[in-house]
């Protein structure tokens, strides 16, 4: 299928992984060097729309994947660490799209943590690494985040067993709608027709189970990412931090990727709060394409 965001042309498709996983994924541009982009949650690649265009325009190819459990995407029961969604994304590009060369990798939100597995695990194909927005399980930073309940409530009520699946069958708009208006620095930047596709794909059966089983994961990726630090040291490619200007992240992004890099350059994104990607597209978009 194909779909048009300001006169680029994405061509979607769905890649068996492994055996009974498919990660549906868009592919835009056919520059040299390649962006993956790996969205967070509660959304689904649509989220890179007002980005697609902007490093398509720069001359870079595009990936934007659905990852494990999103959007079109295969649901499976297990498989949420962080590892092996990276791995997910890892087969897409070489064993699919036949993309072997280096990639820079842009994570918003969960994607965060996605991409810095991504990076952790397959180094040699990382050639730049872009996070936002999420802090991440074993550094200090993410365990101070857990002891600011106020801002973070989410991450326990997550995962918790079954309640969470419970508490919003049918009301799924009504829950995810919090999530988009409480975390905007404008209300209104998402916008209803994404609101509404958001929604839509996470009313699918298996749907509101799997991003919570992202979250449930989150004691196991923090056991792996300070066992990679132990092992391996800090990661050696070069890292971007951003973090929205009006977003709770913007104090400590800085601080945590440097507990786990060591090139590591921060910057805030003007009129952003946590959906940098939806907020202000065009200070994103220029500040990876600077980055590269």
């Amino acid at each position: 299928m194909r779909e048009t965001w300001d006169d680029v042309e994405i061509e979607w498709g769905s890649a068996e992984v492994e055996p009974g996983l498919r990660i549906h994924h868009g592919v835009a541009g056919t520059g040299e060097r390649t962006v993956l982009l790996v969205h967070g949650y509660p959304e689904t690649a649509y989220a890179w729309r007002r980005v697609v265009p902007r490093l398509v325009a720069a001359g870079l190819r595009v990936v934007l994947p659905d990852y494990r459990g999103a959007g079109g995407s295969s649901k499976p029961p297990g498989g949420y660490d962080k590892h092996s969604m990276a791995g997910d994304l890892h087969a897409l590009l070489d064993d699919h799209l036949g993309l072997t060369g280096p990639v820079t990798v842009v994570g918003h939100d969960i994607g965060m943590m996605v991409a810095y597995a991504f990076a952790r695990r397959f180094p040699a194909r990382t050639e730049r690494l872009v996070v936002m927005e999420a802090p991440l399980p074993g550094t200090a930073a993410y365990e101070e985040s857990l002891r600011n309940t106020d801002r973070l409530w989410h991450f326990q009520f997550h995962r918790a067993p079954d309640l969470p699946e419970l508490l919003t069958a049918g009301r799924e708009q009504l829950y995810l709608e919090r999530f988009y208006q409480d975390l905007a620095f404008d209300t209104e930047a998402i916008g209803l027709e994404a609101v509404a596709r958001y929604v839509r794909a996470f009313s699918r059966p298996g749907a509101m189970r799997a991003g919570f089983e992202v979250y449930r994961a989150f004691p196991a990726d923090a056991e792996r990412n300070r066992a990679d630090l132990d092992r391996d040291g800090k990661l050696k490619v070069p890292v971007l931090a951003l973090a929205g200007a009006h977003s709770a992240f913007a104090p400590m992004t800085e601080g945590m990727m440097r507990e786990v890099a060591d090139d590591v350059t921060f910057r805030t994104i003007d009129r952003a709060n946590h959906w940098v990607p939806e907020e202000n597209a065009a200070a994103l978009a220029s500040a990876i394409t600077a980055f590269l």
